[in-house]
Formats: C-alpha cells, sequence, structure tokens
C-alpha cells in the first residue's frame, strides 16, 4: 500500500476559551520538510506541532496553518504595565522640561505607546492549550493521511498497470532473442555468397562470425536482473512503510537494463520494443516522484 505525497487535510478541536483550526497542505518533494505558521501567542508550541507531523508524514513538502479563535464572550481586558508607563511618563516629562514646555504630558500619549498595554491573551498560558492543539493536528493529519491513501491507490494501480505492460513487451524482446541470431546467419551466408560467387563458402569461419555476434547481442542477464527488478517493484508496492525512494531506485536500474538491451541487441524489431517499454517508463518515473 503506498501513499501520495500530495494532500489536504483540516482539523478543529475546542478549549474552553476558543477553538483552534488546523489546515495541513503537502506536495512532491524529495525529503520531509515542514513549515508552521501559527499564533504568535501559541509560538512555543510550534516544535510540538512539528514533532507530531513529521511522526506521521514521512515525505512532501508539508505547510502547517494554525488558526487560533477566541470564543464569544470570553473577555480580554487589557492588562497595564506600570513601571514601562511610568517609565515613559518620567522621559517624556524630562523632555518637556528640557525644551521649555509648559503643557503637561497627555496620558493619551503614554497609553499609546508599545507594550504600555496589553492584551490578556498575548500573555496567555500556551501550556495549558497542548492537548486542543495536538488534538486538531491530529485531526488533520488524519484528514490528510486519508486523502494520501486514497490517491496512492490509484498510483498503485497506474503503476502496476504499465509495469505489466512493459514485462509484456519485455517477454517480445526475450521471445524474439533466437531468431535475430538465426535471421543474422542466414543474412550473412546470403551477402557471404553474393561477395564470393563461385568460391566455396567456409561453414567453419561462418559459424564463428555468428557465435561472435551471438556473444555481443547476449542480453541474458540484462533480462533476469530486469524480471528481478519487476518482482521487487511488485513487492514494494504491497510494503505498508513508505518505498517512495525505493521505487525510484528500481526505476533507474529498470532503465539502465533497457538501456544496455537496446544497444546491445541489433535488430530493427527489438529496437522499437525498446523506444515503447522507455516511453512507458518515463510516465512511470513521473508517478513514482509522487509517492511518499
Amino acid at each position: 500500500m503506498i501513499k501520495s505525497m500530495t494532500g489536504y487535510g483540516k482539523g478543529e478541536a475546542a478549549a474552553e476559551q476558543g477553538v483552534f483550526t488546523v489546515e495541513i497542505r503537502s506536495v512532491n518533494h524529495r525529503y520531509g520538510e515542514v513549515s508552521v505558521r501559527m499564533p504568535r501567542t501559541f509560538i512555543s508550541l510550534e516544535n510540538e506541532v512539528k514533532r507530531q507531523i513529521s511522526a506521521n508524514l514521512k515525505r512532501g513538502k508539508i505547510d502547517v496553518t494554525v488558526q487560533w479563535e477566541e470564543a464569544a464572550g470570553v473577555e480580554s481586558v487589557p492588562q497595564l504595565n506600570n513601571a514601562l508607563a511610568k517609565g515613559y511618563y518620567d522621559t517624556f516629562s524630562y523632555l518637556s522640561r528640557e525644551l521649555g514646555l509648559l503643557n503637561e504630558v497627555p496620558l493619551s500619549l503614554i497609553l499609546s505607546q508599545k507594550g504600555v498595554l496589553r492584551d490578556v491573551s498575548t500573555i496567555i498560558e500556551d501550556s495549558a492549550f497542548l492537548p486542543q492543539l495536538t488534538q486538531a493536528v491530529g485531526s488533520a493529519i488524519a484528514a490528510i493521511d486519508g486523502m494520501r491513501v486514497r490517491e496512492g491507490e490509484a498510483l498503485a494501480a497506474d503503476l502496476l498497470a504499465r509495469r505489466r505492460q512493459i514485462a509484456e513487451w519485455v517477454g517480445q524482446v526475450s521471445e524474439r532473442t533466437p531468431s535475430m541470431v538465426v535471421e543474422y546467419k542466414q543474412k550473412l551466408a546470403l551477402r557471404l555468397e553474393q561477395l564470393l560467387g563461385d568460391v566455396e563458402l567456409d561453414p567453419v569461419r561462418l559459424a564463428q562470425e555468428v557465435a561472435l555476434l551471438a556473444d555481443r547481442c547476449d542480453i541474458t542477464e540484462e533480462l533476469v536482473r530486469l524480471n528481478s527488478h519487476f518482482a521487487q517493484f511488485d513487492e514494494a508496492l504491497r510494503l505498508k512503510e513508505p518505498v517512495g525512494r525505493k521505487l525510484d531506485f528500481l526505476m533507474q536500474e529498470m532503465n539502465r537494463e533497457v538501456n544496455t538491451i537496446g544497444s546491445k541487441a541489433n535488430d530493427a524489431a527489438i529496437a522499437t520494443l525498446v523506444i515503447q517499454i522507455k516511453a512507458e517508463m518515463e510516465k512511470m518515473r513521473e508517478q513514482v516522484q509522487n509517492v511518499e
């Protein structure tokens, strides 16, 4: 069972003071990369969110958005920073005296300074909300994982169908190989007869030439390895662990064997089959890039 790296999931969890909403989006990536955007109020919990995501989603570029909506009716009383307010007042009063200004320092000026009044929500005890945040992230993970599984099933079916088509063509290559040598022997004998005319053809020398060609064009090892790769590919599709990198490696090895077959087999029919196989393998390779 393989999974796609592409998906979307959303989860929510409520606390007494509000509701967490978590959205997860993922796309293809060679490794696992998690980025999190969340309110500064809960920024200390970011690493916990990343650990939870990474433990469940192994590969892909994963973007996580955490939103916090305060519950209706929850009072948010500003908190006064007395020391900071007094510091601003003393500074402004001193500056007024130095400049010879007679006006009192307005209260509105002091209250408008950064940090003098703080929303109580900005100093919330964020660790108390970790269970609810974890629950919301877990729900989003379950949703995106379900989507990735469904897309993975479609990917597996497509890859298996293409692999079987390639195996069929490889079988035709295997069947064609003995005929290739026989036809070469017949063509070589005919050409030599035309060139030599009445001179008697040496059957031993002809057999040697044919044997040399058969050795150069022998693709038995490549066919054996290719069929072994097919079996490993099918086995990987059934595994529950992430196998995207393994499938990618197998595709490289399969492509290597097919290239060798194409270069060694001096035959037009096999060359045509090799072109078809490589075109289908390229489609498989593109699909494999989306497997976790």
